[in-house]
Parts: structure tokens; C-alpha cells; sequence
């Protein structure tokens, strides 16, 4: 048997990439190298998820894969994220890797953009979830053992009352019609914190829940 291919799985700390995570174990055909996530630099949080940096280094230490951090600006332009990005790319090329991971479930012009922007480091994309159901996607992340508790909401899709809740049967049972089961339209964010992943839990105790920018809701994670 010849040596596995090593991919590096682009890494938010929530569901989908823990799914992707799971499912490059499982099928045994590739060897993940790393874990790369982006952070924003002045809030030392992961983007969009709003997630310590501290936890996301916990989260990756229990689940046994290096992490590579990729900061940026707030507020951050389409090219300072794409320069950041193709330079961390760019390093894993140097290292023997040549193929990018994603969680991405069903848009295609995310798809598309992701491949522009790993193709430009000479790299090639994996989507292991692509064209699943998401429901199905959903209820068996939760079947599966996991645990996530829901870092962020969309206030135009959701309401206040879904951030900080659990991401279980009943979560998924009380989302209004037109929300995607898995969050794939950005209607909510979670934080993974255990599973068949992990080899322990990461503690954490929910803190605030502030609306920023108007528009989202975002608890906050306190280290335990």
C-alpha cells in the first residue's frame, strides 16, 4: 500500500469541517496534515464564528491535528484575505501538500471561489460533503456523537434565542421553514466541543450574547 496523500482541511471550529475531518478518517484515503483556520487579528477570534483563538487551539489539540492560524485585519478586503490566505497555502505547498479540504456543502459559488483562490497556489480542492443532503448531514453529525453549541445567528433568518443554544434534535426541530438545517446560507455558526473526534471534551462556559453590526447575534465562549 502506497504512502496516503496529506491535505489540509480548512478549519472553523464548527460542524461542517469537523464533518469533513471525520470523513477523510473514516474513508482512510487521505492524511490530514493540519488543521488551517483564519482569524481575526484584533479580536484574536476565529472570523464570522467569533470564537476564542484559545478554545480553537484547545479544540485542535484534542483532536490530535496540527494547527496553522492565518490572522487578518478587521475590517479585511477581499485582497488582504486572499494575499493572507495564498501565503499560507503556499507554505503547505512547500511542505509536500497539495490539496485544500473543505466542509462546503451545496454553493456553488463558494465553490468556485475556493478553487480560484487554492488554484493560484498551485493547489487542487477536496469537498467531501459535497452534494449530501444537508439535512441528512445535520441529523447524522448529531447522531454520530457530536456536540456544538451555536456561536452565531443570522438576526434576519433566526432570533436571538437560538445563539448559545445546543445544536441537537430539538435545535433542528425549531428552526423556522427556510433555514437550512446545516447553516450552509450563513443562517447560524457553531463550536464544536466534543465527539468521536475528540479525545476529551473542551470545557468552555457560554458568556455574553451581543448583536454586532446590527445584524448578528454572537455568544460568547469562556474558557473553563
Amino acid at each position: 500500500m502506497g504512502e496516503r496523500e496529506k491535505v489540509v482541511v480548512a478549519w472553523s471550529g464548527g460542524k461542517d469541517s469537523a464533518l469533513a475531518v471525520y470523513d477523510i478518517r473514516k474513508s482512510g484515503t487521505c492524511e490530514i496534515a493540519s488543521l488551517l483556520c483564519t482569524l481575526t487579528k484584533d479580536f484574536d477570534r476565529v472570523s464570522m464564528h467569533g470564537v476564542r483563538r484559545i478554545l480553537i487551539e484547545r479544540q485542535a489539540a484534542s483532536i490530535g491535528c496540527p494547527l496553522q492560524e492565518v490572522f487578518i485585519p478587521c475590517p479585511c478586503s477581499n485582497e488582504a484575505y486572499e494575499s493572507s490566505m495564498e501565503e499560507a497555502l503556499l507554505r503547505c505547498r512547500a511542505s509536500g501538500i497539495r490539496k485544500v479540504a473543505f466542509g462546503d456543502i451545496f454553493l456553488e459559488d463558494i465553490r468556485r471561489y475556493r478553487e480560484d483562490l487554492v488554484k493560484k497556489a498551485g493547489m487542487g480542492c477536496l469537498f467531501p460533503l459535497w452534494g449530501r443532503d444537508s439535512g441528512v448531514l445535520a441529523r447524522s453529525f448529531i447522531d454520530a456523537g457530536f456536540r456544538a453549541v451555536v456561536t452565531c445567528v443570522d438576526s434576519t433568518r433566526l432570533d436571538r434565542t437560538f445563539a448559545g443554544r445546543t445544536m441537537d434534535h430539538a435545535f433542528l426541530g425549531d428552526l423556522p421553514e427556510g433555514v437550512d438545517p446545516s447553516g450552509e446560507n450563513g443562517e447560524f455558526h457553531t463550536f464544536v466541543f466534543d465527539g468521536p473526534l475528540f479525545r476529551q471534551p473542551v470545557s468552555f462556559e457560554p458568556g455574553e450574547i451581543r448583536l454586532r453590526d446590527g445584524r448578528f447575534y454572537f455568544c460568547d465562549l469562556v474558557p473553563a
